[in-house]
């Protein structure tokens, strides 16, 4: 076997593959065990006929197509090894001769990464953005705290209010006729919550337990269910009972409750703790980030589709299972934001082309700079990713042992590289933005 480069363009490139007459017959003969079972000749039992004479009744060329998938796929490999070629998809295969005893002669286009030219990764300028821990976010998880251990009380000595939580009875009409889904009884509902439709849950605050009423409201102009789209809608309605919402003291005692302190100062000291350990892992990430794509856009260069069609694979394999663990399937998904598989494929393609070329770039500076793991790393990274997933280590490591342990390697010196660029890069720091102000913190 033989092959050569006979045309590059960038990153296309044509290469001729020769098989000698030998391999090939070792291949038809190869073709003749597999297919002879098919071939019924006067005289043998059926699958019994010599290869001479099966080729004697069809002819020679018989056997060549299965000939071919024997023979080109050891040629192809061979080829790329010796010339030193990763193709980023299958190969368009041409034969260019192919006759009784002599060469097979194969014509493959294939297409492989182009090459990345990466300058200028030393001292990129990025803005680091310092988040900090505040009174209000903790109070805010302190009444996030209460809201969970609420305990939600009867009420029978005053109307609906915002906030509370009704069971009702509802049945409703379009144009005087019943819809699908329009009658619920003992329905729980939440007023405020904007579950319902648009002025439903409005027109329930004044009503008292026991009390009927008509409700009129409008079906949005985008409403799912495009029969009911934009259409005004009667419903009766029947309060059958109100609860409201107790919380508990913010107290030494909720403190008890809610958490391992005992006291109330302690607890906010450990969320203020938290907080700030979260805004310092935020501000960590989003810098590693910033630099990645900083020295990422100053590349050029054009991502081939099937690489980047790879890409969009594996998002929507991830997005998939994110909504698997949310119970809802793909196709609930489809029919809820009304889109399809392919207007998801095309919002996520933007994203694909940038975490390959933000990998590749990675991996070109990698190899710039002889970035490497070395065994302590190595094993450091095993017990890192065995306290993450609450694994014994010992275990774990001997199981990582047993398989290949590249993936962990590949783990730090990617996180070494990103090291790298920002241990090297020009970091200006700011505050971040405080959030706007809601319209009842200005009125105040």
């Amino acid at each position: 076997m033989s092959s050569e480069i006979i045309k590059q363009e960038e990153n296309q490139i044509s290469l001729r593959i020769t098989v000698s007459p030998e391999k090939f017959e070792e291949a038809v003969n190869k073709a003749y065990h597999k297919m002879r079972g098919r071939f019924n000749i006067p005289g043998f039992r059926k699958g019994k006929a010599p290869r001479k004479i099966v080729e004697l009744n069809y002819g020679p060329e018989i056997f060549y197509e299965e000939a071919i998938n024997f023979a080109f796929p050891d040629a192809y490999e061979s080829a790329l090894e010796t010339l030193n070629l990763d193709p980023v998809d299958h190969p368009q295969v041409d034969i260019e001769q192919m006759e009784k005893g002599k060469e097979v002669i194969f014509i493959a286009d294939i297409e492989v990464m182009p090459e990345i030219l990466v300058e200028g990764y030393k001292g990129v300028e990025v803005e680091k953005v310092l988040y900090t821990s505040d009174e209000a976010s903790i109070e805010a998880e302190l009444k996030g705290m209460q809201e969970k251990n609420a305990r939600m009380i009867t009420i029978d000595d005053r109307p609906v209010k915002e906030g509370d939580q009704v069971q009702l009875d509802y049945e409703g009409s379009v144009e005087g006729e019943l819809f699908e889904g329009g009658k619920a009884e003992g329905h729980t509902l939440e007023i405020g919550s904007g579950r319902f439709i648009p002025g439903f849950e409005e027109q329930l605050v004044g009503l008292s337990t026991g009390d009927e009423a008509a409700i009129t409201v409008t079906f949005p102009e985008d409403y799912h269910a495009e029969e009911l789209a934009g259409k005004e809608a009667a419903f009766k309605v029947k309060i059958n009972e109100i609860k409201e919402k107790e919380l508990p003291e913010l107290d030494d005692e909720f403190a008890k409750d809610v958490s391992e302190f005992d006291t109330l100062d302690d607890l906010r000291s450990d969320l203020r703790s938290k907080q700030e350990a979260a805004a310092k892992e935020r501000e960590d990430r989003e810098l590693r980030n910033a630099v990645v794509k900083t020295v990422a856009d100053k590349v050029a260069v054009t991502i081939p589709d099937a690489v980047v069609n790879r890409q969009v694979d594996r998002m929507m394999q991830d997005f998939g299972y994110q909504m698997s663990s949310q119970g809802l399937g793909m196709e609930m998904y489809y029919q809820i934001t009304g889109s399809s598989e392919e207007d998801l494929r095309e919002r996520m393609r933007s994203d694909a082309e940038r975490q390959v070329k933000e990998q590749l770039v990675l991996e070109k500076i990698t190899e710039m700079e002889s970035i490497t793991a070395d065994e302590a790393e190595i094993d450091e990274e095993i017990a890192r990713v065995a306290e993450q997933y609450g694994q014994e280590v010992e275990k774990f490591r001997e199981t990582a042992a047993k398989h290949d342990t590249k993936i962990f390697a590949d783990n730090v010196i990617l996180r070494k590289t990103i090291d790298f660029l920002v241990e090297n890069a020009t970091i200006k720091e700011k505050a971040a933005e405080a959030p706007a102000e809601t319209e009842e913190e200005t009125a105040e």
